[in-house]
């Protein structure tokens, strides 16, 4: 698509994946970093493919709400329980039948790796785009996790036919 925006935002989230093996085993943290770009065939009226301002404060309001200072852990995880208990937030992957809103954007991704957390922002964007004025054929198309300097995943959401 010719016309792209990108949106950035950091956070700060602690996680773990005992699925894996080796050191992340352990509950450890990063400085995450997010862009998430999204295109369209076409500018709108206000020749914009989206206002970025409110794309950013979707994106960012969410990620601040539900990721930023929490620990993201999968749904089986023996460690949900004590830290909510200490008063940690926590939020939880592969939730089977997500109970409120921002679980369910983590349906069906059991682990928080970083290519999940990649499609968690995909689908999180997707949702903010959908309740926003936009160009016709706006849609996220790429959404690229940095879970360290060295370390990137990039989620690109098929194209809707």
């Amino acid at each position: 698509m010719p016309h792209k925006i990108t949106v950035e935002h950091s956070f700060e989230t602690g996680h773990r994946l005992p699925h894996l093996g080796g050191k992340c085993v352990s509950l450890h943290g990063h400085s995450w970093s997010a862009a998430v770009t999204v295109s369209a065939p076409e500018l709108n009226p206000e020749v914009t493919v989206v206002e970025f301002g409110a794309l950013k404060v979707g994106l960012r309001r969410w990620i601040d709400e539900h990721l930023d200072h929490a620990t993201m852990l999968g749904a089986r995880d023996r460690l949900i329980e004590p830290l909510i208990a200490e008063g940690s937030r926590v939020f939880c992957f592969g939730v089977e039948h997500p109970a409120d809103v921002p679980e369910q954007f983590a349906y069906g991704l059991p682990w928080p790796t970083v290519e999940a957390v990649a499609v968690l922002l995909g689908r999180v964007a997707e949702s903010v785009l959908a309740g926003l004025p936009r160009a016709d054929g706006a849609r996220v198309e790429r959404v690229l996790v940095r879970e360290t300097r060295l370390n990137t995943a990039v989620y690109e959401p098929p194209v809707p036919r």
